[in-house]
């Protein structure tokens, strides 16, 4: 759950650290990145791209800062519990005057002068999980916490609506065919509409939503539940995502080798820029589950330095993907998402490849859909608990599932416009985690250290970006863009 402290788990190298933040970010995300490129322009994409994964690489600073600074207070606070014991084991015969006096002696002299000194080198060691929830409740107010609450519940809203929309699109992609070659899968140049036929009778969009409905019976019911990611289900859906985009690279490489390009991308399309400015934030998202993969990481000494290789690495992935993508292909015949390019029999000859091409998200999200649902799950629960009180059955485990499941497939029913709900997720709610809430912790987090343990204690794993001027730009270019793509939108919708 969010809110928690929760066991820091069985330690790994820096290394394996850098491979899970890499799987992280690079998800569901990075396949609807290729139109949203070629919509924009090739120029206006790069420099948004490596613009917006440096303001990324900034705020992951940001947290990571905020959980060594969450450490130290937990430290700090056993540290003075268990000085309190062993001074109350040693004042048994004490008068009560002189008890008092003591008292009032350790509490203005001990915190600066004796338990700094003494634990001051691993007082900002991260080693306790403190989730993000967590945080906002050490660093925030109440209204603090429940913007957060509010803000992440958002995000995971529009990540279960991506998945939920992405799994029927593409099994409807697969296996509507006009032709009636359903072995080929998704046509050469062809535009389909919803209306079009898919199976005699059945348009595309009856078969998408016969897909959406099969797809909420087999893994809705896990919302009710509680559910794991195992170790062995994460190396699968890793290692088939890694396959899925190598072979893509791969065959658009061949392509245009063979003299087979036909993208033209413009240099600039400024219309563009509101989907793929979301794209790109949603593509960059690990900010919400960094606890998770900093803290098990069992050397941190050159943290900032392994997550920025992190973020030069994903930046130059994203952009072999995306440059292949958009040359290879033209820009009107790119997929929302991009994995259905190659379910052509003119792009790949091998059956095989073409389905599990065209079939892999379906695989890999299926599987973190049940554990983002109960993720959301959980947060709601979070949200309305109250210190000490404890919900009726009907509540925990109807109620709260049943308003985690249901909005995200009525979205999914309504739309499988899945750059649209990338651009809309990533726009707003990701704004808000990747930007507002870790520019937020860290300014609170740095005043609460201060206050507590004095003016010269400093940081460890304090940011690069330490000067309170980054964290007043995070915040202008955060509202900045709120403003921008609120803008947009409506200029769009008052054209159409």
């Amino acid at each position: 759950m969010a809110g928690e402290i929760t066991e820091t788990g069985e330690l790994y190298s820096p290394y394996v650290g850098l491979v899970y933040m890499f799987n992280l970010i690079v998800g569901t995300g990075a396949l609807t990145m290729p139109k949203a490129f070629a919509t924009a322009g090739w120029l206006v994409s790069l420099v948004l791209l490596v613009f917006l994964g440096f303001m990324s690489f900034v705020t992951t600073t940001f947290v990571v800062e905020a959980m060594a600074a969450a450490n130290a207070q937990l430290h700090w606070k056993r540290m003075e519990n268990h000085q309190e014991e062993e001074d109350d084991d040693s004042s048994t015969a004490s008068d009560s005057d002189v008890l008092v006096q003591d008292n009032y002696e350790r509490a203005e002299k001990r915190p600066i002068l004796s338990v700094q000194r003494r634990g001051s080198l691993n007082l900002f060691e991260i080693t306790d999980r403190v989730e993000m929830g967590q945080m906002a409740s050490m660093f925030f107010n109440k209204v603090g916490v429940n913007l957060f609450y509010f803000c992440i519940i958002i995000y995971l809203y529009g990540d279960l609506a991506i998945y939920a929309a992405a799994v029927p699109f593409s099994l409807m992609q697969v296996t509507c065919s006009a032709t009636g070659n359903e072995s080929c899968g998704v046509e050469a140049d062809s535009k389909h509409n919803d209306t079009d036929p898919c199976w005699g009778p059945l348009r595309r969009v009856d078969a998408y939503r016969i897909y959406l409905a099969v797809f909420t019976l087999l893994l809705g019911p896990f919302t009710f539940f509680d559910v794991q990611k195992t170790k062995y289900l994460q190396i699968l859906t890793s290692l088939m995502r890694w396959v899925a985009f190598a072979i893509m690279i791969v065959l658009a490489l061949v392509r245009i080798g063979h003299g087979h390009r036909q993208g033209h991308p413009p240099l600039a399309d400024l219309s563009g820029v509101r989907n793929l400015f979301g794209v790109c934030v949603y593509s960059f998202m690990c900010q919400h589950s960094l606890p998770s993969l900093v803290t098990p990481v069992s050397s941190k000494r050159h943290l900032t330095c392994l997550v920025f290789l992190d973020y030069v690495l994903i930046l130059a992935f994203y952009g072999l993907l995306c440059f292949t993508a958009i040359f290879c292909f033209r820009g009107d015949s790119l997929m929302d998402m991009y994995t259905l390019n190659f379910a052509r029999c003119d792009v790949v000859s091998v059956a095989a490849v073409r389905f599990f091409l065209g079939l892999f998200p379906v695989f890999t999200i299926s599987t973190n859909f049940p554990i983002i649902a109960v993720t959301l799950r959980n947060n709601w629960k979070t949200l309305f608990h109250r210190e000490g009180g404890t919900y009726p059955w009907v509540v925990d485990r109807v109620v709260f599932p049943t308003i985690t499941l249901l909005p995200p497939v009525l979205v999914a029913f309504c739309t499988h416009d899945l750059e649209s709900l990338v651009g809309i997720t990533g726009a707003y709610a990701g704004t808000g985690i990747q930007y507002v809430i870790p520019a937020f912790l860290v300014y609170h987090c740095r005043k609460d250290t201060q206050l507590t343990l004095g003016y010269g204690t400093v940081n460890k794993h304090r940011s690069p970006f330490r000067h309170t001027f980054w964290v007043g730009f995070v915040l202008l270019w955060a509202f900045s863009c709120f403003f921008f793509v609120t803008a947009n939108i409506v200029l769009s919708e008052t054209k159409v």
